[in-house]
């Protein structure tokens, strides 16, 4: 039997984007419709403080020094972590060719994106996680 999706007062959004005025507005529009966010400024940042696997899903930049967006996905599957993914970018011409290879992300979103279609791609994400 499938579980319901979290509501949004239970559903967590981790987010992770090395650029912090990015990151600030995507935690501000995350909280204001309702969401728990859990926010990193790199994704070995995220590996480091731990309680992500309560993500319920994460919104991740695609290009981060360190440890790129694609890269912690591949890092979080081996861990045997599921969590939906919506990749976001400031190269949008790359998507299709890296898309390819990333079949458990919901949407690939370039900057800048309309907060309708993050929230909408983040609703899908939900309802696919349960």
């Amino acid at each position: 039997m499938m579980q319901a999706p979290p509501s949004r007062q239970a559903a967590v959004i981790a987010v992770v984007d090395d650029d912090e005025s990015v990151r600030t507005a995507l935690e501000s529009l995350l909280r204001a419709s309702g969401y728990r966010v859990r926010s990193y400024s790199s994704a070995l940042g995220l590996l480091a403080c731990g309680g992500f696997e309560q993500a319920h899903c994460l919104v991740s930049d695609v290009q981060m020094p360190g440890m790129d967006g694609l890269q912690l996905h591949e890092r979080l599957a081996a861990m045997g972590l599921r969590i939906p993914v919506i990749f976001i970018t400031a190269y949008p011409e790359a998507v299709p060719r890296t898309a390819a290879g990333v079949p458990a992300a919901v949407a690939w979103l370039p900057k800048p994106f309309e907060a309708g279609r993050l929230l909408a791609c983040i609703e899908a994400a939900l309802r696919q996680r349960h």
